[in-house]
Parts: structure tokens; C-alpha cells; sequence
């Protein structure tokens, strides 16, 4: 059939084949399969690992995904047939190329450095919450501080207030009483001459005011 192998590398490996003139609106089958051994594996379909199927239009098909210093057996066929032996070509797959290599380091560089960054962000976003629900907790306990401050401001002040009322109070009536002892019969005549019927009535000085007071109906003299 006049297969061709072409293009090796590590990995990939170019297969060439004639047009067949049976397989027109047709496809062609390429399969392949690692470690062939032709003494123990027979050409059937079952035997091989992998199978594509390339349109008739092309007479040509990229292999790829293969392992590094690997046997491999190709054959080509139409309509998935089961190949015979002259469809088939045998190639040896090269050393990794230096090329897939770095690809290789690049992705896995590439995919610790995205890992990590998502950790990060992860850590970033959780210590943000933590300072956050912090600040805030510890505005609500000085607001909370504050209103309890301004409660206890506002006893004293009604406390004070009444104490200074109490102390005027006693103030008031220690004046009083002070009054009342130095001129006692000062707050009997107020009340004489408020009440003017209470003039009708003796009235009973103290021993201090007999010679001030009469005893009896002097209101209008007084």
C-alpha cells in the first residue's frame, strides 16, 4: 500500500498513505498501538488501542499523544476493514523533545502559580472579613459604651438636681425656723392681717411679744 511514517518525534508521528480508489464517500481508518509484537498480536481491530477515521479527501494524518521511546505499529485501512500486514508500518518514537519539555515545566509552572494564587486570594479574602466584622464589633461596643455613659450622666444630673432641691428645701425651712425664733410674733400678725377674722378670737402671745400684741380686739389699732 506504500505507507509511510514521517515527522517523528517524542510524541507525534506524520502518517502517509496512497488514495484508494474503493474507499471514495468513504472514510479511512488509521490505528495504532504501543509495544507491537507481531508474534503474539493479530491484525485485528480489537488489537489495536487507538482508531481514527480521516475523511477520503486526505491521505494524510498527524499522530499525536504518543510516549517517548516507544514502539508503535500504523496501519491504514478502508471503512475500519481489518488491516493485513502490508497496511501496517512499524516506527519508534524519539527521546521527549526539548520543545514539549519546556511546555510541559511552563504548564506545570502555570498551574502551581494559578493554585497558588487562588490560595492566596482565599487567605486575602478571609483575613479582610475577620478586620471587618472586628472594626465593626468594636464600633458597636463603643457606641453601646457611650449610650450607657450618657445614662449614667443623665442619673446624675436628675440625682444632683434633686439633692439641690432637697438642700434648698432645707434651706427654706431652717430660714424659716430661724425667722420664727427671732420674731415669732411676726408670722402671727402676717396671719392677722391675711385673715382678718382671725382678730375676733383671743390670740395668746408668747412671753417675748405680750407687750406688742394685744389679747383681745386690737386688729384695728395694730
Amino acid at each position: 500500500m506504500g505507507i509511510t511514517v514521517q515527522n517523528i518525534t517524542g510524541s507525534t508521528a506524520m502518517v502517509i498513505w496512497p488514495k484508494m480508489a474503493s474507499c471514495v464517500d468513504s472514510f479511512y481508518s488509521v490505528m495504532y498501538h504501543p509495544n507491537w509484537n507481531s508474534m503474539l498480536s493479530s491484525y485485528s481491530r480489537k488489537s489495536f488501542q487507538k482508531e481514527e477515521r480521516v475523511p477520503t479527501t486526505r491521505s494524510s494524518f498527524v499522530v499525536e499523544n504518543l510516549a517517548p521511546l516507544t514502539t508503535y505499529i500504523v496501519c491504514v485501512t478502508c471503512q475500519s476493514a481489518n488491516p493485513s500486514s502490508d497496511q501496517c508500518r512499524v516506527f519508534n518514537t524519539l527521546e521527549r523533545d526539548p520543545a514539549s519539555a519546556s511546555n510541559t515545566k511552563k504548564e506545570l509552572a502555570l498551574g502551581i502559580w494559578l493554585t497558588s494564587s487562588i490560595l492566596l486570594l482565599i487567605i486575602a479574602a478571609i483575613l479582610l472579613y475577620g478586620c471587618l466584622h472586628l472594626l465593626c464589633r468594636r464600633r458597636r461596643e463603643r457606641l453601646q459604651g457611650r449610650n450607657g455613659t450618657s445614662e449614667q450622666d443623665q442619673g446624675k444630673v436628675w440625682t444632683k438636681s434633686v439633692t439641690c432641691t432637697s438642700e434648698e428645701l432645707g434651706q427654706q425651712s431652717q430660714l424659716m425656723q430661724d425667722t420664727e425664733e427671732k420674731h415669732p410674733g411676726s408670722i402671727q400678725l402676717a396671719t392677722i392681717i391675711e385673715n382678718p377674722s382671725a382678730c375676733k378670737e383671743p390670740v395668746m402671745p408668747t412671753s417675748e411679744s405680750q407687750e406688742r400684741v394685744p389679747t383681745t380686739g386690737q386688729c384695728s389699732a395694730i
